[in-house]
C-alpha cells in the first residue's frame, strides 16, 4: 500500500512537472529595424526613393526660382504699368505660389506611396522569415526587440543571426 502511494505521487508529480514544462511559452528576440536595414533590397529602395526626391526637390527649385525671378521683373517694372496691369501682376504671381505648394504637397503624396509601395514587401519578407524561423526553432512568441519597441529586457534567444542565414545576407 505504501509502495503504491508513493508511485501514485511519483506519477502526480511527474505529470505536474510536464504540464509546468508545456505551459512555459519559448520566447525569442529580434531588432527587426536592424534586420531590415540589412536587407540589400532595403538598401536599393533606398536609394530608388533618394532619387525620386532628388526629383522632385530639383523641380521645385526651378519652379522657385522661375517664380523668384518673375516677382523680381514685375517688382521692377511696376512704377511704368498701370495699377490694372500690376494687379494681375500680382495675381499672376499669387496663382505661381499656389502652384508650387500644390506640387510640393503633390510630391510629398507621392513619396509616402512610393515609400509604402516600395517598402512593403520587404516588410513583409521580413516578418514571413522572422516567422519561419521562429517557428522553425519552436519559438511561440517573437519580439521585437527595436529601441523603444517596449522591450527592456532582452536575454532569450536573439534570432538576428539565423534570420540573416535563411535571407542570405
Amino acid at each position: 500500500m505504501k509502495k503504491m502511494k508513493t508511485i501514485l505521487l511519483a506519477l502526480a508529480i511527474f505529470a505536474g512537472a510536464t504540464s509546468f514544462v508545456n505551459a512555459q511559452s519559448k520566447v525569442a528576440h529580434i531588432n527587426a529595424q536592424e534586420l531590415i536595414e540589412a536587407m540589400p533590397e532595403y538598401k536599393a529602395a533606398q536609394t530608388s526613393l533618394e532619387k525620386v526626391q532628388k526629383t522632385y526637390d530639383t523641380e521645385i527649385k526651378a519652379m522657385l526660382k522661375e517664380l523668384d525671378t518673375k516677382a523680381k521683373q514685375y517688382d521692377s517694372e511696376a512704377a511704368s504699368k498701370t495699377d490694372e496691369e500690376n494687379q494681375k501682376r500680382v495675381m499672376e504671381i499669387q496663382g505661381m505660389q499656389e502652384n508650387v505648394q500644390a506640387y510640393r504637397q503633390q510630391a510629398l503624396q507621392d513619396l509616402d506611396k512610393k515609400r509604402s509601395d516600395i517598402f512593403k514587401p520587404i516588410l513583409e519578407k521580413a516578418q514571413s522569415t522572422i516567422q519561419k524561423v521562429g517557428r522553425a526553432q519552436g519559438y511561440q512568441y517573437v519580439l521585437d526587440s527595436t529601441m523603444g519597441s517596449g522591450i527592456i529586457l532582452a536575454d532569450g534567444k536573439d534570432l538576428m543571426a539565423d534570420v540573416k542565414k535563411d535571407l542570405g545576407i
